[in-house]
Formats: C-alpha cells, sequence, structure tokens
C-alpha cells in the first residue's frame, strides 16, 4: 500500500519511484536467464547467415550482444522485444514472449501497486518493451531504432489512438541493470501531465529520426534525470514528459517500460494482445498460461501481416504545426 504522501507525489510530479520494489533474484533473475537463452538463439542465427566468425561464449550478455551486433551489424531489437512493430511487419517478425516475461507482468508485489493507483480489476495493456539500449558511440546507424538507442521527448498517451484518451493508463517502467545519467536513464518534466496532451510529430533528429515525438518549441522546461536501480520501479501519469536520455558509455542499459489500466477500458492499441492480470471480482478471469499469451501475440502478428491499413499514430505528418 502507498502513503498518501507518495500519493500526493504522484499527483503533483506525475511519477513516483518505489526504491527496491522488485527482488533481482526472485523477478529480474529468471528473465535475464531467459533472455540469455534468446541472445544465444540469435546468435546461432546470425552464424548460420555467415555474420559472425565467434559465437563469444563465454562473454556475459550485455558484452556478448555488443560483441556480435558489432560483428554482425545486424539488427537485434526485435528478437528481445515483447511487442510488435508498427511498420513493416510480417509473418516472420520476431519477437518474445517467454513465461519469464509472462510471470513478470504478473509479479503481485508490482501489482500490488498497480492496484493501489487504478483498483483491483486491473488489465496488462499491449504497449509494453523491453528495451537493450546500445552504446550510443557504438551503435550502428542501420540498426538505430526507439528499441536501441535514445528516446525524443513524448508522453505515453500520444503514442496511442484516441480510443484511450478517457483510459487512467498507469505506465511502469523499471531497470533490469542499473540506469544513470551515463547510460540513458529516463528524463522526465515534473509536473507536466498538468498540462495534457500536447502535440506529437515525426522527429527529424538523425538520432530519433521516425520516432513520434513533442517538437522542440512546446519542450520549454528541462528533463529531470530519474537514476534507479535494478528493483527500483518509476509509476508515471500516460501524460507526464519524458524521454529515454543517449547511452554514452560502452556497456548496455536494459530496461522493460509496461503499462495497466482498468479491465474493460480501451487499450490504445486494439490490434494488440492484452490479458487480464488481476481481478478480485472475477479471479477466475485472470491469464494464468503463458503459452496462451504467446499465442495471442503469434496470431496477432498473423493478422497484421496480412492488413496493411492499420493505423497506430494519431497525428497527421503533414499537420503544418510540424513543419
Amino acid at each position: 500500500m502507498l502513503t498518501d504522501v507518495q500519493l500526493d507525489q504522484f499527483h503533483t510530479d506525475g511519477y513516483l519511484i518505489i526504491h527496491g520494489l522488485l527482488s533481482y533474484e526472485t523477478d529480474l533473475q529468471p528473465v535475464v536467464a531467459e533472455y540469455d537463452d534468446v541472445l544465444e538463439k540469435l546468435i546461432q542465427k546470425w552464424r548460420e547467415k555467415e555474420r559472425l566468425t565467434s559465437t563469444y561464449e563465454g562473454l556475459p550478455f550485455g558484452e556478448r550482444l555488443i560483441s556480435a551486433v558489432l560483428e554482425a551489424k545486424l539488427p537485434y531489437d526485435l528478437d528481445f522485444d515483447i511487442s510488435l512493430p508498427q511498420t513493416k511487419l510480417t509473418s516472420e517478425t520476431p519477437m518474445h514472449h517467454g513465461p519469464a516475461v509472462f510471470d513478470l507482468l504478473r509479479t503481485p508485489c508490482l501489482l500490488d501497486v498497480v492496484e493501489t493507483f487504478i483498483g483491483p480489476e486491473i488489465y496488462s495493456n499491449p504497449v509494453q518493451h523491453t528495451r537493450v539500449k546500445f552504446p550510443e558511440p557504438l551503435l550502428p546507424e542501420e540498426i538505430r531504432s526507439g528499441l536501441s538507442a535514445q528516446i525524443a521527448p513524448h508522453q505515453d498517451l500520444g503514442v496511442i489512438v484516441d480510443e484511450a484518451d478517457q483510459t487512467e493508463m498507469l505506465t511502469v517502467w523499471f531497470p533490469v541493470t542499473a540506469a544513470t545519467l551515463e547510460n540513458g536513464c529516463l528524463g522526465v518534466v515534473p509536473g507536466s501531465h498538468h498540462q495534457g496532451l500536447t502535440l506529437h510529430c515525426q522527429s527529424q533528429n538523425p538520432l530519433t529520426l521516425n520516432q513520434v515525438c513533442i517538437p522542440d518549441q512546446y519542450m520549454t522546461e528541462p528533463l529531470v534525470p530519474l537514476p534507479m536501480q535494478p528493483g527500483d520501479v518509476l509509476f508515471m501519469h500516460r501524460c507526464t514528459r519524458h524521454a529515454g536520455l543517449p547511452n554514452l558509455t560502452d556497456k548496455i542499459r536494459w530496461s522493460f517500460d509496461l503499462r495497466y489500466h482498468r479491465i474493460g477500458d480501451p487499450t490504445g492499441r486494439p490490434w494488440f494482445p492484452g490479458f487480464i492480470a488481476r481481478s478480485r471480482a472475477h479471479p477466475e478471469s485472470e491469464l494464468h498460461d503463458p503459452v496462451q499469451w504467446a499465442e495471442s501475440w503469434r496470431e496477432a502478428r498473423r493478422v497484421l501481416s496480412q492488413n496493411k491499413n492499420v493505423t497506430f499514430n494519431r497525428w497527421a505528418q503533414d499537420d503544418p504545426r510540424c513543419a
């Protein structure tokens, strides 16, 4: 349960960090182990394509990934992500929906705090990602993306469609590795959620190209960096302005961003599958099967790969305010 002081801080600033909420050994380590297997399969795939001369076996996860990517110069972000891209989607687009990640989305202590914010009927929103942020100075330009590099300033409400404008969507962000100012922790504008939704445009910055973001002229207040350690969890309002800062170190920075809202409310991305994570009223409706969760994403991929008319963006690219 959150204290009145914590709730007041969230309502005032638009975010709240709870330190040490997650256990690294119990909650995060199983995910790290699962991703070791994902990386192993990715490296074997690149070896079969003759893009690697070594498997870099024996290196820690981050060092192994960096070494393999620098040699292969192939994208890795979608192989690790727990969602699907919005463009160039095919029936073979890689994604990851393993049982350890599914358990992470349903971690009881996480849902306990979410329940304090939105009540006991909790839906896991499908706007969810894992971001293994590559060292910016080393990142090959051909594989730069919002999952591998810095993230331009935006609001989470600004990157979904308007069906969910009244949905009280709660963002839950946490690092798997330490998130520091040097390696690209999150930066927020405290209190910015009181201003409501603002204009978003396609970024023209080469470092954040094609991202939907808030234009510079609307970002009149500075970002406040939020360094965090593994186990710390950030809860954020859907209209809080924030960005992922650049990773200027020689190591990866790894994080998850998840979203939750009340059961029955629109998700803002209706083509992607969410699930009931907790229901005090109807516990039999909760999803407990990771295989079913993974299958729902495979089915979404199949349908979307055949449908070229899906729109994920509420903003008009020719909006004169974006010029």
